[in-house]
């Protein structure tokens, strides 16, 4: 194996170890949200308002597919810190292997139905009326990338259980960049409208696929796995499942949600409110960049320290995360409060949609200073491997509290009660993560 890098989560201040693992985090996921977002902005002023409608009907499925990947990264990696952590390292090779050999034949084995069905899901999804055409087009297309992206989300997660974010940051910017060049290219410059878009999607799957896998291939790595480790072994199997269903049950929240969003605004509102959720998703994806990077340069400080048995560390880094994502979740919500019009203007010049969104983008964004709790103190139990209240407060935000409001307000406040349902989310999902968090730090992490 390479130098031992890994130790350093040990050993280094917290702080400035939070901080070191959080920056390239944030960064790779920023430079990714700036392609979802720059890539809706091409596609709403070069094909459409409608087209961006039809990309957002299309994530939940794709991305639920690639999710999987991004599962078995996440559960297995959890696995690997702590086996570095306690000086395993034949377990955490095994774990690598084996994340491998299940990326690849679990979102192949999903990627197959999604073709056959495709024209019972698009409607199922919110793809009606004049959004079917132009979803298809890009679904087909897409749907074909996403084990290439199921497989670089996996072993995403992987590079940064290492302790090597710097990797892992180049790893989310290639695609992103890429991406970002095609979309002009084929869109822009050769016209090739929902097709262009799709295939710039796609092709940015492979640039990133093939970064990571020259990077476990070179000396950069310390994980150099033979043959035998690709061979399924229950034991680890059940343990990366255990926690992978964490991750997994999230996206398959986050798939329901936008199927009964995109409904149930369609209904309200017809295309315009579909295309209004649109714009605030992309927003919601890319104005938390900071917070998503604290919470995944979190997992690998946390299950490390949590191997090693070194609990103050564990308890610290908490604090110190809470802190760091609670302060940049303020200056999101000030931000989108001050410019929410401005952004919008951003994405389209249709005065129904500019007239629209920019209420319905405050009141989303109006819990944000506190989801920081809700997302450490999920993120906490899913590193040291304690899969049951991991998979619960993972679910409580959207799962539990979200999905019944947006069913139940809607009756009664009519498209304010879809948006308002967000904030109550929020505060309530929060409110039980802190309390079962706390009670984690007094019993556990003495």
């Amino acid at each position: 194996m390479a130098v031992r890098n890994s130790k350093e989560l040990g050993e280094k201040p917290i702080g400035k170890l939070l901080i070191q693992q959080a920056v390239p985090a944030s960064i790779g996921i920023l430079v990714m949200s700036l392609n979802i977002l720059v890539d809706t902005i091409f596609v709403g002023n070069w094909i459409g308002p409608i087209a961006i409608a039809a990309i957002n009907v299309v994530l939940p499925v794709s991305f639920f597919i690639a999710a999987l990947g991004m599962a078995i990264g996440i559960g297995g990696s959890s696995i690997i810190s702590r086996a570095l952590g306690a000086e395993e390292p034949g377990k955490a090779l095994k774990t690598f292997g084996n994340q491998i050999t299940l990326t690849i034949l679990l979102s192949i084995g999903l990627v197959i139905p999604g073709l056959i069905f495709v024209d019972s899901l698009i409607p199922a999804f919110g793809g009606k009326g004049e959004i079917f055409d132009p979803a298809k087009i890009y679904y087909i297309i897409v749907l074909c990338g996403v084990p290439f992206l199921a497989l670089a989300m996996m072993g995403n997660n992987v590079i940064r259980a290492e302790g090597k974010p710097r990797f892992a940051m180049i790893a989310m910017i290639i695609p992103s960049v890429g991406n970002l060049i095609l979309d002009y290219i084929l869109i822009n410059r050769l016209d090739m409208g929902m097709e262009g878009a799709a295939l710039a999607t796609t092709a940015s799957y492979l640039f990133c696929l093939g970064y990571i896998v020259w990077f476990f291939l070179s000396k950069n790595s310390e994980l150099k796995i033979s043959a035998a480790h690709f061979r399924l072994d229950y034991p680890i199997l059940k343990e990366i499942s255990s926690l992978g269903v964490v991750t997994l049950a999230r996206q398959a929240v986050v798939s329901v949600t936008y199927l009964l969003m995109n409904n149930i605004l369609f209904d309200l509102g017809g295309e315009d409110s579909v295309t209004v959720y649109a714009i605030i998703a992309r927003m919601l994806m890319f104005a938390l960049f900071p917070v998503l990077g604290v919470t995944q340069g979190f997992l690998p400080i946390a299950g490390f320290n949590y191997g090693a048995r070194r609990y103050s560390r564990v308890r610290k880094t908490i604090n110190t995360a809470i802190l760091y994502s609670c302060g940049m979740g303020l200056l999101i919500f000030l931000g989108i409060m001050f410019f929410a019009p401005d952004i919008v203007r951003i994405f389209t010049s249709e005065a129904s949609i500019i007239e629209q969104t920019p209420s319905a983008m405050r009141w989303v964004f109006a819990a944000i200073p506190i989801v920081a709790v809700q997302l450490i103190g999920a993120a906490y139990f899913q590193a040291i491997g304690k899969a049951v209240p991991a998979f619960l407060l993972t679910l409580s935000r959207q799962g539990f509290f979200f999905i019944p409001l947006i069913l139940v307000l809607p009756y009664y406040f009519g498209e304010i009660g879809v948006w308002v349902s967000f904030p109550i989310a929020d505060l309530l999902s929060t409110i039980v993560t802190a309390y079962f968090l706390n009670r984690e730090i007094v019993n556990t992490l003495k």
